[in-house]
Formats: C-alpha cells, sequence, structure tokens
C-alpha cells in the first residue's frame, strides 16, 4: 500500500496572521462624569464645583485613561473642561471629552495605526476574523496593512477570504 506524504497545506501557503486582538491596549479606561461636581446635579457654580474638585481623588486616575463626560443633560461652561484637564494632566494620564467605550475603542485603533507593519512587507496577511472586534478596527488594520503586504485577506488562515492580491 504506498501512501503519500502528509503535507500541511496550511503552513505551505505562506499565509501570515494579523490578529487585531494582540493591539488591544492594557491601561485601563475609566470614566469622570461631571454629574458629580455640578450644584445639585444641574448647573456649574463656581464656588461649589471648586470645593466638589477639591474633594475628588485625582490620584484614581493614575495611570489610566479618562473619558471626561457629563450623563444628565447640563450646560457646562468650558473652562471647566480646562480645570478638568488641568487635574488630570498632573496624573500623566491620557484623557479626553469622550464615553469611556469610545475613548477604549480610540486607543485600540491607535494602536493598530502604530503597529509595525515591517514583518508583514510582501507577504500574504490574513486578518483573523473575531465577532468581539469592533468593524472600525479592521478599517484601520486595511489602511494600515494595504501599502506593505502583496495580499490581504480576511478570516483564517486555511479559508481566507481575499481581500486584494
Amino acid at each position: 500500500m504506498h501512501t503519500d506524504p502528509i503535507h500541511n497545506k496550511v503552513t505551505a501557503s505562506g499565509i501570515i496572521a494579523f490578529d487585531l486582538l494582540a493591539y488591544k491596549p492594557t491601561i485601563e479606561v475609566v470614566g469622570l462624569d461631571l454629574k458629580q461636581l455640578l450644584y445639585m446635579e444641574m448647573i456649574i457654580k463656581e464656588k461649589e464645583f471648586r470645593i466638589a474638585l477639591a474633594q475628588l481623588d485625582f490620584n484614581s486616575f493614575r495611570e489610566k485613561a479618562v473619558a471626561v463626560y457629563c450623563s444628565v443633560d447640563a450646560i457646562i461652561p468650558q473652562w471647566v473642561y480646562m480645570v478638568i484637564a488641568d487635574k488630570l494632566a498632573d496624573q500623566g494620564v491620557y484623557f479626553k471629552f469622550s464615553s469611556v467605550d469610545a475613548l477604549a475603542l480610540e486607543l485600540w485603533e491607535m494602536q493598530v495605526q502604530q503597529a509595525e507593519v515591517s514583518p508583514f512587507q510582501d507577504q500574504k496577511v490574513v486578518v483573523r476574523a473575531n465577532p468581539d472586534i469592533p468593524d472600525s478596527l479592521y478599517i484601520e488594520a486595511s489602511k494600515v496593512l494595504k501599502p506593505v503586504v502583496k495580499s490581504l485577506l480576511y478570516g483564517e488562515i486555511g479559508m481566507p477570504k481575499v481581500i486584494f492580491k
């Protein structure tokens, strides 16, 4: 009985994977809701705001990404954002006016944009499929990889969908 040797077609394909999960930031993203600094959770009264701000433990934001937002419908004077930025800047953190989820996604997108792509130069590259990956990251991966790869694919190495050759 003659048997042919087993060939691993996946390995032989020469396709390498780009896994977006590898670029997920490790920094913790937290929120700073301005509602807690409002007078009666409705308006800014400067004296009360500054007292509430002084009581806020800004050390709890150290080494974290902070999404600044207001969960109630209130008119916030623009100088308030500057005061908050001044306090957060002392903690050496990344902060922005945003929702927590939007800031987490933005940081992840930034990681993908800054990815070292030289190992993918002139290679067949598959961006791994994962239902837990936000759609916008696939756009960022395409923007980063298209200029350097020979072929861009989506899915898994064994059964990829060709995006371009």
